[in-house]
């Protein structure tokens, strides 16, 4: 039997893990009562009586979450941006490589990724690591997500919304280019320069389509999309994170295609000269409490599929 604490599982991202593993037979999840969530000297010893420890926290209450675990044997899933960039995390995307998922198989704090960020890592850095984009290419990358993603005040704030003509369309925000996950999409990525970056947030609940556009004279010499394209074909192949020849609806690319799973789709389009990559997903799973599960699944030699909707 695995003990597992969820850290903060009252938010969006807590609670969509704590569904996903409480009907499980394999896992005993610990509680603590309302009055004692936020009790420093309740949390430690609910942390050291764990095997794993889920932190779905602000990024100071994660910190300090750690700082509390220091002594113990939990194994620790941060879905905060805290320790993304940390040289001491292995970063929660099994699919990158097979060291990447050797590493979290291994892991003991393992940093899960940003909504975002795993849609434009996704795409760029198995490119980078193919020699088809240089280090020191320049991109711009844009994100379509639902309000979900902005988390228990913005749901709350769209659900109560009416007639609310600013929350009935698209909103870009991000628009000072300082955004929380630019340093993981650079590192990550293997890319020297963050991203000109545009995430958009609309008035459905989950779902999420990150685009890269990309000019052909950008790939290194002598690669063309048919090598991107072959390069997501031999990485991609599911059971997770899945790539699609043709995954469009008659020439649109809905957001909300995946909304509900926790699978992930990869899809290349465009022409010899100009070239779009594509990764949609839902923010709240493959972008969030999904990939934080299958990681948990893999770090504990369990199918990593189990509790995921695909």
């Amino acid at each position: 039997m695995i003990r597992v604490f969820i850290d903060g599982k009252e938010g969006t991202t807590g609670l969509r893990i704590w569904e996903r593993l409480q009907g499980r037979d394999d896992i005993e999840l610990i509680t603590l009562p309302e009055e004692k969530r936020k009790d420093r000297d309740a949390r430690r010893e609910a942390i050291h009586s764990a095997d794993t420890v889920f932190l779905c926290l602000p990024d100071s209450a994660a910190i300090e979450a750690v700082e509390l675990a220091e002594g113990s044997n939990a194994r620790i899933i941060d879905a905060s941006t805290a320790h993304r960039t940390n040289a001491a995390w292995d970063y929660g995307f099994p699919e990158l490589s097979l060291k990447s998922r050797e590493k979290i198989a291994d892991s003991k704090r393992v940093a899960n990724p940003g909504c975002h960020a795993s849609g434009f890592i996704s795409l760029v850095r198995p490119l980078v690591e193919d020699g088809i984009l240089s280090p020191d290419v320049l991109l711009t990358c844009h994100s379509v997500t639902g309000y979900s993603g902005g988390g228990k005040k913005m749901i709350a704030q769209y659900e109560a919304a009416g007639d609310d003509l600013l929350l009935s369309s698209p909103r870009q925000y991000g628009i000072s280019q300082s955004h929380k996950h630019l340093p993981e999409m650079a590192k990550v990525s293997g890319i020297e320069n963050a991203p000109v970056f545009s995430p958009i947030v609309s008035n459905f609940y989950s779902g999420m389509e990150v685009t890269v556009p990309l000019f052909a004279s950008q790939l290194n010499k002598g690669k063309t999309i048919e090598d991107i394209k072959s390069v997501y074909r031999e990485l991609y192949c599911g059971p997770v994170v899945k790539y699609a020849e043709a995954g469009d609806e008659g020439g649109f690319l809905s957001a909300t295609a995946l909304s509900g799973k926790d699978s992930m789709e990869i899809s290349v389009y465009g022409n010899e000269e100009r070239i779009i990559l594509v990764s949609r997903y839902d923010n709240l799973g493959k972008g969030a409490s999904g990939a934080a599960v299958q990681c948990f699944n893999i770090m504990h030699g369990i199918d990593e599929t189990l509790s995921l909707e695909l």
